[in-house]
């Protein structure tokens, strides 16, 4: 392993690895623009290192109401699963790998991201615009996870099912299609309806919603099968629910598909979003949303996150000014931790 690598891996913040996205994103296959930003609010460096600075993880857990399986160490071959670059995961982790044991250390995250994503590029035959998301991805799970851990991972890819088996621009286009409203589907009369198609991490789908009705209602009503078996946090449906009026942030979710087709957040939204510390964008029409506020008037598709936390003040300080406490807490120890308690040990 070369120390230098690791370590300049490890040495960027948060902020620096999204100002590193954000530069990429031109470069990006519209398939995965939205899927990388999802991810990386779905897996934040920022909360990982609020961890490893507790004294007792466990008990940070609790001081953020922290429910869910949370954090990549669990799921290092799986948590992208919902890119189309995700197909590329062998090749990423191998390219990554191999530069943790000898390449030299850099400064620029975005330039390193686009190294690799060539190299991926090269070796899978495939455009770079598809294998930068899962390059990033990989190197940000080398930050979290560590050497051990990635190296360790088995590296397979999950094969391509239901609309990812498309091409890349097909996928785009399924995704932005809503569903028919037959011949008097023009009429104001009729009771418009329409899809969100969900990825979940132990479940994939489809559910259908009213126009103008909340995600996280049209979820309720999907008795199709026994949801809290595969996620404790779901009562009813896919989306899982607590409250209904923005105050828990259980229901948040990324839309990688029909962001335009959902209500503008609410004020509320907005300040709740901050507060629970899901880094929602100051987009008109963010793909990070409450799905119990985000009312659809056509198709959206939506992947449901295995966690959730009220973290924004302790976390971020996004709230009003906090001050974390001193690093005490190694990574390792850390990883230890979750991964124990992932294995029901």
């Amino acid at each position: 392993m070369n120390t230098a690598f690791i370590e300049a891996v490890e040495s960027h913040t948060e902020a620096d690895w999204l100002a590193a996205i954000a530069k990429l994103l031109p470069e990006i296959h519209e398939v995965d623009r939205n899927a990388l930003q999802i991810w990386f609010r779905f897996y934040p460096l920022d909360l990982v290192r609020y961890l490893e600075s507790a004294e007792n993880v466990e008990e940070a857990m609790k001081g953020i109401n922290l429910q869910g399986d949370f954090g990549v160490l669990d799921k290092i071959d799986t948590s992208h699963r919902f890119l189309y670059g995700h197909r590329y995961w062998p090749q990423v982790k191998q390219a990554i790998t191999a530069r943790a044991e000898n390449a030299a250390a850099f400064i620029d995250i975005a330039a390193e991201i686009k190294g690799i994503a060539a190299e991926v590029a090269k070796t899978s035959k495939a455009d770079q615009s598809l294998t930068t998301a899962i390059s990033a991805i990989g190197l940000m799970t080398l930050a979290q996870a560590g050497y051990d851990e990635l190296k360790a991972a088995s590296g397979i890819a999950q094969k391509p099912e239901g609309i990812m088996t498309k091409s890349p621009n097909e996928i785009v286009a399924e995704r932005a299609k809503d569903d028919s409203q037959g011949i008097f589907g023009f009429l104001k009369t009729v009771d418009k309806q329409f899809s969100v198609a969900f990825d979940a991490f132990a479940s994939t789908g489809k559910f259908k919603i009213i126009n103008e009705e909340e995600i996280a209602s049209a979820s309720q009503k999907d008795h199709t099968r026994d949801w809290q078996s595969l996620d404790s946090r779901c009562w009813d449906g896919p989306v899982p629910i607590e409250c209904t009026s923005a105050s828990c942030g259980t229901c948040w979710v990324g839309v990688v598909g029909g962001q335009e087709k959902l209500s503008e957040p609410s004020a509320r939204e907005r300040k709740q979003m901050k507060v629970f510390g899901y880094n929602q964008p100051d987009d008109t029409k963010p793909f990070m949303r409450l799905a119990c506020q985000a009312k659809a008037t056509g198709n959206v598709s939506i992947v449901i996150p295995p966690w959730n936390a009220v973290f924004g003040k302790k976390v971020r300080g996004n709230v009003e000014d906090v001050e974390l406490e001193p690093a005490t807490t190694s990574a390792k120890k850390l990883r230890e931790t979750i991964a124990s308690a992932a294995s029901g040990e």
